[in-house]
Protein backbone atom coordinates (compact mmCIF):
# COMPACT_ATOMS: atom_id res chain seq x y z
CA UNK A 1 0.00 0.00 0.00
CA UNK A 2 1.66 3.44 -1.04
CA UNK A 3 2.01 5.83 1.83
CA UNK A 4 -1.14 7.97 0.17
CA UNK A 5 -3.93 5.28 0.74
CA UNK A 6 -2.22 4.54 4.07
CA UNK A 7 -3.77 8.23 4.86
CA UNK A 8 -6.58 8.64 2.96
CA UNK A 9 -6.99 4.61 5.06
CA UNK A 10 -6.20 6.51 8.33
CA UNK A 11 -8.21 9.66 7.33
CA UNK A 12 -11.51 7.97 6.94
CA UNK A 13 -10.95 5.52 9.77
CA UNK A 14 -10.64 9.18 11.94
CA UNK A 15 -14.39 10.69 11.53
CA UNK A 16 -15.28 13.18 13.32
CA UNK A 17 -16.18 12.57 16.99
CA UNK A 18 -18.98 14.29 16.86
CA UNK A 19 -20.51 11.52 13.65
CA UNK A 20 -22.43 9.28 14.65
CA UNK A 21 -21.70 6.35 17.12
CA UNK A 22 -21.23 3.94 15.44
CA UNK A 23 -18.10 5.54 13.42
CA UNK A 24 -16.30 6.92 16.54
CA UNK A 25 -12.57 6.87 15.97
CA UNK A 26 -11.81 4.94 18.74
CA UNK A 27 -10.72 1.20 19.50
CA UNK A 28 -14.26 0.48 19.87
CA UNK A 29 -14.84 0.77 16.36
CA UNK A 30 -12.00 -0.87 15.29
CA UNK A 31 -12.92 -3.95 17.44
CA UNK A 32 -16.82 -3.50 16.10
CA UNK A 33 -15.74 -3.82 12.89
CA UNK A 34 -13.82 -6.83 13.63
CA UNK A 35 -16.15 -8.58 15.23
CA UNK A 36 -18.86 -8.22 12.58
CA UNK A 37 -16.28 -9.65 10.29
CA UNK A 38 -16.10 -12.51 12.69
CA UNK A 39 -20.05 -12.99 12.97
CA UNK A 40 -20.10 -12.90 9.22
CA UNK A 41 -17.94 -16.29 9.23
CA UNK A 42 -15.47 -14.00 7.48
CA UNK A 43 -11.78 -15.14 8.66
CA UNK A 44 -10.14 -12.50 10.69
CA UNK A 45 -6.77 -13.93 10.24
CA UNK A 46 -6.70 -17.16 8.51
CA UNK A 47 -6.08 -18.79 11.96
CA UNK A 48 -8.14 -21.10 14.53
CA UNK A 49 -6.23 -20.12 17.61
CA UNK A 50 -6.42 -15.96 17.14
CA UNK A 51 -10.19 -16.31 15.96
CA UNK A 52 -10.81 -18.53 19.21
CA UNK A 53 -9.22 -15.75 21.24
CA UNK A 54 -11.37 -12.93 19.46
CA UNK A 55 -14.10 -14.93 20.37
CA UNK A 56 -13.53 -15.13 23.83
CA UNK A 57 -12.58 -11.78 24.62
CA UNK A 58 -15.92 -10.50 23.17
CA UNK A 59 -17.70 -13.72 24.98
CA UNK A 60 -15.86 -12.88 28.38
CA UNK A 61 -16.85 -9.17 28.36
CA UNK A 62 -13.61 -7.57 27.36
CA UNK A 63 -14.32 -5.48 24.29
CA UNK A 64 -17.47 -4.28 26.04
CA UNK A 65 -15.28 -3.19 29.16
CA UNK A 66 -13.34 -1.46 26.61
CA UNK A 67 -15.85 -0.04 24.53
CA UNK A 68 -17.81 1.63 27.63
CA UNK A 69 -14.46 3.26 28.61
CA UNK A 70 -13.97 5.05 25.65
CA UNK A 71 -18.05 5.64 25.22
CA UNK A 72 -17.30 7.63 28.47
CA UNK A 73 -14.42 9.82 27.56
CA UNK A 74 -16.21 10.86 24.28
CA UNK A 75 -19.14 11.44 26.43
CA UNK A 76 -16.93 13.71 28.97
CA UNK A 77 -18.18 11.34 31.72
CA UNK A 78 -14.82 10.07 32.64
CA UNK A 79 -11.06 8.98 31.34
CA UNK A 80 -11.61 5.62 29.34
CA UNK A 81 -8.26 4.32 31.27
CA UNK A 82 -9.78 4.55 34.55
CA UNK A 83 -12.73 3.12 33.42
CA UNK A 84 -11.33 0.00 31.14
CA UNK A 85 -8.69 -0.10 34.98
CA UNK A 86 -11.35 -1.14 37.13
CA UNK A 87 -13.03 -3.45 34.72
CA UNK A 88 -9.39 -5.27 34.45
CA UNK A 89 -9.11 -5.00 38.25
CA UNK A 90 -12.51 -6.71 38.67
CA UNK A 91 -11.88 -9.56 35.84
CA UNK A 92 -9.18 -10.22 37.28
CA UNK A 93 -10.14 -11.45 40.71
CA UNK A 94 -12.37 -13.53 39.16
CA UNK A 95 -9.75 -15.40 37.42
CA UNK A 96 -8.28 -18.78 39.17
CA UNK A 97 -5.24 -21.06 37.98
CA UNK A 98 -4.90 -24.63 38.90
CA UNK A 99 -3.04 -26.03 41.24
CA UNK A 100 0.42 -24.98 40.04
CA UNK A 101 -0.26 -20.77 40.01
CA UNK A 102 -2.18 -18.82 42.71
CA UNK A 103 -0.70 -18.98 45.93
CA UNK A 104 2.38 -22.04 46.45
CA UNK A 105 2.64 -23.37 49.77
CA UNK A 106 5.91 -22.03 51.10
CA UNK A 107 6.40 -18.87 49.07
CA UNK A 108 5.98 -16.41 50.84
CA UNK A 109 5.66 -12.15 49.53
CA UNK A 110 5.79 -8.98 51.08
CA UNK A 111 4.88 -5.52 50.10
CA UNK A 112 7.73 -2.75 50.11
CA UNK A 113 9.28 -0.56 48.70
CA UNK A 114 12.58 -0.12 46.99
CA UNK A 115 14.21 3.41 46.71
CA UNK A 116 10.47 4.40 46.99
CA UNK A 117 8.86 2.30 44.32
CA UNK A 118 6.21 0.30 45.30
CA UNK A 119 7.45 -3.50 45.04
CA UNK A 120 5.84 -7.05 45.87
CA UNK A 121 9.24 -9.31 46.74
CA UNK A 122 8.63 -13.28 46.45
CA UNK A 123 10.91 -15.42 48.45
CA UNK A 124 10.72 -19.57 47.70
CA UNK A 125 9.98 -22.13 50.46
CA UNK A 126 13.70 -22.73 50.41
CA UNK A 127 15.02 -20.20 51.92
CA UNK A 128 18.68 -19.21 51.48
CA UNK A 129 20.09 -20.56 54.54
CA UNK A 130 23.94 -21.50 53.24
CA UNK A 131 23.22 -21.10 49.94
CA UNK A 132 22.43 -17.96 47.14
CA UNK A 133 19.35 -17.62 45.28
CA UNK A 134 18.55 -16.34 41.90
CA UNK A 135 16.92 -13.02 41.96
CA UNK A 136 14.82 -12.02 39.08
CA UNK A 137 13.13 -8.27 38.83
CA UNK A 138 9.93 -8.29 36.44
CA UNK A 139 7.81 -5.58 34.44
CA UNK A 140 4.47 -6.28 33.74
CA UNK A 141 3.04 -4.96 30.75
CA UNK A 142 -0.49 -3.40 30.22
CA UNK A 143 0.39 -0.61 27.56
CA UNK A 144 2.66 1.61 30.65
CA UNK A 145 -1.10 2.51 31.59
CA UNK A 146 -2.85 -1.20 33.04
CA UNK A 147 -1.58 -3.86 35.44
CA UNK A 148 -0.13 -4.60 38.57
CA UNK A 149 2.15 -7.26 39.47
CA UNK A 150 0.57 -8.34 42.43
CA UNK A 151 -3.17 -9.77 40.81
CA UNK A 152 -3.88 -11.90 38.89
CA UNK A 153 -1.33 -14.30 36.33
CA UNK A 154 1.57 -12.05 37.14
CA UNK A 155 1.09 -12.80 40.59
CA UNK A 156 0.87 -16.72 40.03
CA UNK A 157 3.52 -16.22 37.76
CA UNK A 158 5.79 -14.96 39.88
CA UNK A 159 4.99 -17.54 42.50
CA UNK A 160 5.64 -20.28 40.51
CA UNK A 161 8.94 -18.83 39.10
CA UNK A 162 10.12 -18.32 42.73
CA UNK A 163 9.19 -21.72 43.75
CA UNK A 164 10.40 -23.75 40.48
CA UNK A 165 13.52 -21.73 40.39
CA UNK A 166 14.95 -21.40 43.69
CA UNK A 167 14.56 -17.36 43.04
CA UNK A 168 13.80 -13.84 45.01
CA UNK A 169 11.03 -12.54 42.52
CA UNK A 170 10.97 -9.17 43.05
CA UNK A 171 7.56 -7.38 40.96
CA UNK A 172 7.73 -3.79 40.33
CA UNK A 173 4.19 -1.23 40.51
CA UNK A 174 5.64 1.44 38.63
CA UNK A 175 3.44 4.38 38.22
CA UNK A 176 1.02 4.43 34.90
CA UNK A 177 -1.13 6.71 32.45
CA UNK A 178 -2.68 8.89 33.14
CA UNK A 179 -1.06 10.01 36.28
CA UNK A 180 2.11 10.09 34.76
CA UNK A 181 4.02 9.75 31.14
CA UNK A 182 7.62 8.77 29.86
CA UNK A 183 10.08 8.56 31.89
CA UNK A 184 8.74 8.40 34.78
CA UNK A 185 8.08 4.62 34.47
CA UNK A 186 11.33 4.13 33.40
CA UNK A 187 12.65 5.71 36.43
CA UNK A 188 10.55 4.06 39.00
CA UNK A 189 12.25 0.94 37.26
CA UNK A 190 15.75 2.31 36.98
CA UNK A 191 15.51 3.20 40.55
CA UNK A 192 14.11 -0.26 41.90
CA UNK A 193 16.75 -1.97 40.04
CA UNK A 194 19.52 -0.26 41.44
CA UNK A 195 18.15 -0.82 44.89
CA UNK A 196 17.50 -4.89 44.24
CA UNK A 197 20.92 -4.76 42.34
CA UNK A 198 23.17 -3.24 45.50
CA UNK A 199 25.19 -5.46 47.39
CA UNK A 200 23.40 -4.44 50.69
CA UNK A 201 19.99 -5.68 49.34
CA UNK A 202 21.34 -8.60 47.50
CA UNK A 203 22.77 -9.92 50.67
CA UNK A 204 19.59 -9.57 52.82
CA UNK A 205 17.94 -11.98 50.59
CA UNK A 206 20.59 -14.48 49.98
CA UNK A 207 20.85 -13.44 45.87
CA UNK A 208 23.82 -14.69 44.14
CA UNK A 209 24.96 -11.36 42.26
CA UNK A 210 25.94 -13.29 39.59
CA UNK A 211 22.28 -14.73 38.49
CA UNK A 212 20.65 -11.43 38.31
CA UNK A 213 18.00 -11.58 35.87
CA UNK A 214 15.21 -8.42 34.30
CA UNK A 215 11.95 -9.32 32.71
CA UNK A 216 9.12 -7.95 31.47
CA UNK A 217 6.18 -8.85 29.15
CA UNK A 218 5.08 -6.42 26.29
CA UNK A 219 5.21 -2.58 27.85
CA UNK A 220 7.30 -4.17 30.71
CA UNK A 221 9.28 -5.58 28.27
CA UNK A 222 10.01 -2.26 26.97
CA UNK A 223 10.91 -1.53 30.50
CA UNK A 224 13.05 -4.27 31.02
CA UNK A 225 14.82 -4.00 27.87
CA UNK A 226 15.72 -0.19 28.89
CA UNK A 227 16.56 -1.09 32.49
CA UNK A 228 19.41 -3.46 31.17
CA UNK A 229 20.63 -0.89 28.83
CA UNK A 230 20.63 1.54 31.18
CA UNK A 231 22.56 -0.37 33.88
CA UNK A 232 25.17 -1.95 31.24
CA UNK A 233 26.70 0.83 30.37
CA UNK A 234 26.43 2.96 33.62
CA UNK A 235 29.81 2.26 35.64
CA UNK A 236 28.43 3.37 39.09
CA UNK A 237 26.52 0.10 39.66
CA UNK A 238 28.79 -2.50 40.23
CA UNK A 239 25.96 -5.16 40.28
CA UNK A 240 24.52 -5.88 36.35
CA UNK A 241 22.03 -8.38 35.34
CA UNK A 242 22.95 -11.18 33.91
CA UNK A 243 20.37 -11.93 31.65
CA UNK A 244 16.99 -10.09 30.17
CA UNK A 245 13.83 -12.23 29.21
CA UNK A 246 11.88 -10.34 27.35
CA UNK A 247 8.12 -11.21 26.50
CA UNK A 248 6.99 -9.68 23.35
CA UNK A 249 8.38 -6.42 23.74
CA UNK A 250 7.51 -3.11 22.47
CA UNK A 251 10.94 -1.36 21.23
CA UNK A 252 9.99 1.40 18.75
CA UNK A 253 7.76 4.02 17.78
CA UNK A 254 8.14 4.96 14.37
CA UNK A 255 7.57 2.98 12.07
CA UNK A 256 3.99 1.13 12.66
CA UNK A 257 3.85 -0.49 9.19
CA UNK A 258 6.33 -3.64 9.73
CA UNK A 259 5.27 -6.69 8.15
CA UNK A 260 3.56 -8.05 11.63
CA UNK A 261 1.91 -4.50 12.21
CA UNK A 262 0.39 -5.02 8.81
CA UNK A 263 -0.51 -8.77 9.26
CA UNK A 264 -1.55 -8.17 12.55
CA UNK A 265 -3.55 -4.74 12.74
CA UNK A 266 -6.65 -5.47 13.75
CA UNK A 267 -5.78 -8.76 16.16
CA UNK A 268 -8.04 -9.31 19.12
CA UNK A 269 -6.26 -7.90 22.31
CA UNK A 270 -3.76 -5.46 20.62
CA UNK A 271 -4.93 -4.18 17.24
CA UNK A 272 -2.59 -1.71 15.86
CA UNK A 273 -4.81 0.97 16.54
CA UNK A 274 -4.83 0.29 20.46
CA UNK A 275 -0.66 0.16 20.08
CA UNK A 276 -0.43 3.80 18.99
CA UNK A 277 -2.59 4.88 21.25
CA UNK A 278 -0.26 3.64 24.13
CA UNK A 279 2.63 4.93 22.67
CA UNK A 280 1.12 8.70 22.65
CA UNK A 281 -0.16 8.13 25.81
CA UNK A 282 3.08 7.18 27.07
CA UNK A 283 4.39 9.82 25.42
CA UNK A 284 2.37 12.55 26.22
CA UNK A 285 1.63 13.28 23.26
CA UNK A 286 -1.85 14.69 21.44
CA UNK A 287 -4.15 11.45 20.81
CA UNK A 288 -4.79 13.16 17.62
CA UNK A 289 -1.91 12.49 16.33
CA UNK A 290 -2.47 8.43 15.54
CA UNK A 291 -3.45 9.30 11.69
CA UNK A 292 -0.45 10.39 11.29
CA UNK A 293 2.07 7.77 13.00
CA UNK A 294 -0.09 4.98 11.60
CA UNK A 295 1.01 6.25 8.21
CA UNK A 296 4.30 7.23 9.27
CA UNK A 297 4.56 10.58 8.61
CA UNK A 298 5.67 11.22 11.86
CA UNK A 299 9.57 9.32 10.17
CA UNK A 300 9.52 10.84 6.88
CA UNK A 301 12.73 10.26 5.46
CA UNK A 302 13.40 14.18 4.79
CA UNK A 303 13.77 14.76 8.19
CA UNK A 304 17.32 15.31 9.39
CA UNK A 305 16.81 13.33 12.36
CA UNK A 306 16.53 10.45 10.72
CA UNK A 307 19.61 9.29 9.54
CA UNK A 308 20.49 6.64 7.47
CA UNK A 309 22.39 5.28 10.72
CA UNK A 310 19.28 5.55 12.85
CA UNK A 311 17.23 4.14 10.32
CA UNK A 312 19.29 1.10 10.05
CA UNK A 313 18.50 0.14 13.84
CA UNK A 314 14.78 -0.59 12.80
CA UNK A 315 15.32 -1.90 9.19
CA UNK A 316 13.13 -4.55 9.07
CA UNK A 317 14.21 -5.39 5.31
CA UNK A 318 18.00 -6.39 6.94
CA UNK A 319 16.68 -7.59 10.52
CA UNK A 320 14.16 -9.70 9.75
CA UNK A 321 14.69 -13.55 8.88
CA UNK A 322 13.15 -13.71 5.30
CA UNK A 323 9.73 -16.10 6.21
CA UNK A 324 8.84 -12.80 8.10
CA UNK A 325 9.47 -10.49 5.78
CA UNK A 326 6.88 -12.83 3.10
CA UNK A 327 5.40 -10.54 0.39
CA UNK A 328 5.42 -7.30 2.42
CA UNK A 329 7.57 -3.94 1.41
CA UNK A 330 8.51 -1.10 3.66
CA UNK A 331 5.96 2.23 3.80
CA UNK A 332 8.46 4.71 3.83
CA UNK A 333 6.79 8.77 3.32
CA UNK A 334 9.26 10.14 1.22
CA UNK A 335 7.36 13.52 0.96
CA UNK A 336 8.22 16.28 3.80
CA UNK A 337 5.90 13.86 6.28
CA UNK A 338 4.69 15.87 9.64
CA UNK A 339 8.07 16.77 11.25
CA UNK A 340 6.95 19.14 13.80
CA UNK A 341 5.62 16.13 14.93
CA UNK A 342 9.47 15.27 16.56
CA UNK A 343 9.86 18.31 18.37
CA UNK A 344 6.43 17.69 19.81
CA UNK A 345 7.19 14.46 20.68
CA UNK A 346 10.77 14.20 21.53
CA UNK A 347 10.50 10.73 22.94
CA UNK A 348 10.41 8.86 20.23
CA UNK A 349 14.14 8.81 19.53
CA UNK A 350 15.03 8.11 23.18
CA UNK A 351 16.41 5.00 23.85
CA UNK A 352 14.77 4.92 27.28
CA UNK A 353 11.24 4.70 25.55
CA UNK A 354 12.88 2.96 22.35
CA UNK A 355 15.33 0.50 23.13
CA UNK A 356 15.86 -0.38 19.40
CA UNK A 357 17.04 2.67 18.71
CA UNK A 358 19.84 2.42 21.21
CA UNK A 359 23.39 3.08 19.49
CA UNK A 360 25.62 -0.36 19.03
CA UNK A 361 28.23 0.74 21.91
CA UNK A 362 24.80 0.30 24.44
CA UNK A 363 23.27 -2.88 23.20
CA UNK A 364 26.96 -4.69 22.92
CA UNK A 365 27.11 -4.30 26.51
CA UNK A 366 23.54 -5.87 27.04
CA UNK A 367 23.49 -9.44 29.30
CA UNK A 368 22.62 -12.21 27.13
CA UNK A 369 18.79 -12.27 26.23
CA UNK A 370 15.55 -14.74 25.97
CA UNK A 371 13.07 -13.24 23.50
CA UNK A 372 9.67 -14.49 23.20
CA UNK A 373 7.47 -13.66 20.26
CA UNK A 374 4.28 -14.78 18.66
CA UNK A 375 3.38 -15.52 15.22
CA UNK A 376 -0.02 -13.59 15.84
CA UNK A 377 1.40 -9.57 17.31
CA UNK A 378 1.71 -6.70 16.47
CA UNK A 379 5.13 -6.27 18.21
CA UNK A 380 6.49 -9.84 16.91
CA UNK A 381 8.64 -8.34 14.51
CA UNK A 382 9.78 -5.33 17.41
CA UNK A 383 11.38 -7.99 18.98
CA UNK A 384 13.14 -9.92 16.42
CA UNK A 385 14.81 -7.00 14.91
CA UNK A 386 16.20 -6.54 19.08
CA UNK A 387 17.05 -10.32 18.70
CA UNK A 388 19.06 -9.59 15.30
CA UNK A 389 20.63 -6.36 16.85
CA UNK A 390 21.83 -7.52 19.60
CA UNK A 391 23.46 -10.68 18.04
CA UNK A 392 25.59 -8.26 15.12
CA UNK A 393 26.74 -6.61 18.46
CA UNK A 394 27.79 -9.81 20.03
CA UNK A 395 25.28 -10.66 22.45
CA UNK A 396 23.77 -14.13 23.15
CA UNK A 397 20.50 -14.57 22.43
CA UNK A 398 17.87 -17.24 22.47
CA UNK A 399 14.31 -16.61 20.25
CA UNK A 400 11.20 -18.63 21.66
CA UNK A 401 8.94 -18.08 18.02
CA UNK A 402 5.49 -19.04 19.14
CA UNK A 403 3.56 -19.67 15.54
CA UNK A 404 0.16 -20.36 17.24
CA UNK A 405 1.14 -17.13 19.74
CA UNK A 406 -0.89 -13.90 20.59
CA UNK A 407 -0.50 -10.59 22.30
CA UNK A 408 -1.19 -11.05 25.97
CA UNK A 409 -1.38 -15.26 25.55
CA UNK A 410 1.55 -15.40 28.52
CA UNK A 411 -1.05 -13.97 30.86
CA UNK A 412 -3.81 -16.69 29.44
CA UNK A 413 -3.07 -19.63 31.71
CA UNK A 414 -6.04 -19.12 33.97
CA UNK A 415 -9.80 -20.21 33.40
CA UNK A 416 -11.97 -18.93 32.12
CA UNK A 417 -8.73 -17.86 29.76
CA UNK A 418 -7.03 -20.27 29.85
CA UNK A 419 -4.86 -21.73 26.40
CA UNK A 420 -2.54 -24.35 26.09
CA UNK A 421 -0.12 -21.63 23.90
CA UNK A 422 0.03 -19.89 27.37
CA UNK A 423 0.85 -22.74 29.49
CA UNK A 424 3.28 -23.53 26.63
CA UNK A 425 4.59 -19.92 27.00
CA UNK A 426 5.04 -19.90 30.49
CA UNK A 427 6.67 -23.28 30.49
CA UNK A 428 9.17 -22.34 27.53
CA UNK A 429 9.70 -19.15 29.88
CA UNK A 430 10.67 -21.26 32.95
CA UNK A 431 12.71 -23.53 31.40
CA UNK A 432 15.09 -21.05 29.87
CA UNK A 433 15.92 -19.28 33.54
CA UNK A 434 16.38 -22.69 34.85
CA UNK A 435 19.11 -23.31 32.66
CA UNK A 436 20.07 -19.79 32.04
CA UNK A 437 20.24 -17.77 35.05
Amino acid sequence: MHQDEVEAACGRRAADRRGRLLHLPTAAGRHREALEADDAGRDVQDHDAPGQTLTLVRNEGFLPKINEGFLKEWLDLGHCISSVKSSLESFEGFMTVDSRGGVIPGVKFTDTTFAGVPVRVYEPPAGGEGHLRRGLMYLHGGGWAFGSGKFGTYDSISSMVSDELNCVVVSVDYRLYPEVHFPEPFLDCLAAAKHFLSPEVLARYAIDPERVAVSGDSAGGNLAAAVAQEISIDDGVPVKFSVQALIYPVLQALDFNTPSFVQNQNMAVLPRHTMVRFWLQYLNADLSLLPQFIANNHSSSLHSAFTTELRSRLDWTVLLPPKFKKNHTPLVVEKKGSPEILKRVPGLLDRRAAPLLAEAAAIAKCPRAYIMTCEYDVLRDDGLMYAQRLRDAGVSVSVEHLEDGFHGCFGFIAWPLDFDVGKRAVRAYISWLQSNL
